[in-house]
């Protein structure tokens, strides 16, 4: 299996193990596979018999071929061990006859980019020794929330690899800035910004772009790399959420093997949404993906109009990290669909204007695939309390999103399919907000209401989350966002 960039007709290629190494492609681009593998009704009908380290591995071993399938299902079962997915790897759990819940956040710190980012570590690791690299890989990432601390995390102390995170200063929750605040380990650095996410995501873009930079860092010793969704050793495992569900559906006889089924993913960066996607293009029986944003509502507005338009006002919202008006992953749907040449324009255009249209007929293609709906911060608070009134189920602002778009597509078209929507934090990690929604108390604090809504609903603060106002903090730093460059050369000389 080889990769190329979504800008380019006729490569180079590269192998995945260069990829996962490189995070971007020269042109700027996005990787992708020459071609979608397929998983075939036989082999979902294996998969439902196996756990989700060995889902995980096989569906992997399709597209990371330079990897051995021994590797990869040992990484897949460190990475996935219950000691750090307390309450196991993307559960799905049942609300009525539609509606079910892939819960993806019982990782170590409780948002789904651990899915990615626990296992993402690992590969990049192989990577550099298959490759022949004796550099230290520096990992560069901008986060709205939740990227930041899960791939803090998942990098600690591995061998070869150094990681900086910016993140907007007022643009995450207090629990997500605490978290990565006080992140342990001897290889990590965080900075926040004056700015938004779109800022830290375009100053890390241009860090990659920078070549003297690049050979500044060469000189002494460092690569960049990226855990954002843009790589894709941070994609590919994206993929399994979705073949696992559809066996949990199988295995729950909630569908038969080949009976179709929807999606329903909160999502800012697209990358999410784009996994279901390759999924479907596997074979996997997905018929609808309902793409749910929060009052940022560029996707929706996108998948209704066919203009994809940033020069709007951006919101700070209580789901944080679909805080975002640059959704970088859209841009694979666009290869996929609309072929790389016209990627490359689009791409060109968006950045002169901030904006571009496609054409009819590629809108035609994308909507045979997905749907668009939005929920703003009362819809959101809503559909919360609704939830959990009457499902007893308890979900976080991001999942809240979720859970109001598929309520609007199922009252809107009737679909009685069975409908898997990520959820995709604990609701601890925005207790304040969700504390609110179900009481309409406020609370003092985003900490002090952790306590308040397990007490208010009987549930238990997650164990990443437990104790987090007592660790100590280490990273204070405010940088702004023109800055970025000269902290990440602060942070390499040791200034």
């Amino acid at each position: 299996m080889l990769y190329k960039s979504t800008r380019s007709q006729k490569g180079p290629f590269y192998n995945s193990a260069d990829v996962i190494k490189q995070g971007l492609a020269e042109d700027g681009g996005l990787f992708v596979p020459e071609k979608i593998p397929s998983l075939s009704e036989k082999e979902i009908r294996e998969l439902c018999r196996d756990d989700y380290p060995t889902r995980a591995a096989k569906i992997l071993a399709k597209f990371l071929t330079d990897y051995a399938y021994e590797e990869l299902l040992e990484d897949c079962k460190e990475a996935y061990n219950p000691a750090s997915f307390v309450g196991g790897a993307a559960p799905l759990v049942a609300l009525d006859e539609t509606r079910n819940v892939l819960e993806l956040w019982h990782g170590p710190t409780a948002a789904f980019k651990d899915m990615a980012l626990q296992i993402m570590p690992r590969l990049l690791s192989r990577a550099l020794k298959k490759t022949g690299e004796h550099r230290t890989a520096l990992i560069l990432v901008a986060t709205s929330g939740d990227t930041g601390k899960a791939a803090l995390e998942g990098y600690r102390d591995v061998p070869g690899v150094k990681i900086m995170v910016f993140y907007p200063v007022d643009g995450v929750s207090r629990v997500q800035k605490l978290q990565m605040a006080t992140q342990l380990g001897e290889n990590v650095n965080v900075a926040a910004i004056k700015g938004n996410f779109d800022d830290a995501q375009n100053g890390v873009k241009a860090i990659f772009g920078d070549e003297e930079l690049a050979k500044e860092l060469d000189g002494m010793g460092y690569f960049f790399s990226s855990a954002n969704s843009i790589n894709w050793g941070r994609l590919a495992p994206q993929i399994v959420y979705y073949v696992s569900a559809y066996c949990d559906l199988v295995n729950a006889k909630k569908c038969k093997i080949g009976d179709s089924f929807n999606v329903c993913v909160p999502t800012g960066n697209f990358g999410n949404i784009f996994a279901a996607f390759l999924a479907k293009k596997m074979g996997l029986p997905i018929d609808r993906m309902i793409c749910a944003s929060n009052k940022n509502n560029i996707l929706t507005d996108f998948l209704r109009t066919g203009t994809y338009d940033r020069n709007r006002q951006f919101y700070l919202t209580m789901s944080p990290s679909m805080d975002i008006l640059i959704s970088s992953n859209l841009e694979r749907l666009l290869y996929f669909t609309a072929g790389p040449a016209k990627t490359a324009e689009y791409m060109a255009e968006l950045k002169a204007t901030g904006k571009y249209t496609v054409e009819a007929s590629v809108m035609n293609e994308i909507r045979r695939h997905f749907v668009g709906y939005y929920a703003d911060e009362e819809a959101t608070a809503a559909i919360i309390k609704e939830t959990y009134e009457k499902y007893h189920y308890l979900s976080d602002t991001h999942t809240g999103v979720g859970l109001s778009a598929a309520s609007q597509y199922l009252a809107e078209t009737g679909d009685d399919r069975p409908l898997v929507i990520d959820s995709t934090a604990s609701p601890y990690k925005f207790a304040k907000d969700v504390y609110f929604a179900v009481t309409g108390k406020e609370a003092p604090s985003a900490l002090e209401a952790l306590s308040l809504l397990s007490d208010a609903t009987g549930t238990k603060i997650p164990y990443p989350l437990a104790g987090l106002e007592s660790r100590k903090v280490r990273f204070e730093s405010v940088v702004e966002k023109d800055a970025m460059k000269e902290a990440v050369l602060s942070y390499l000389k040791g200034e």
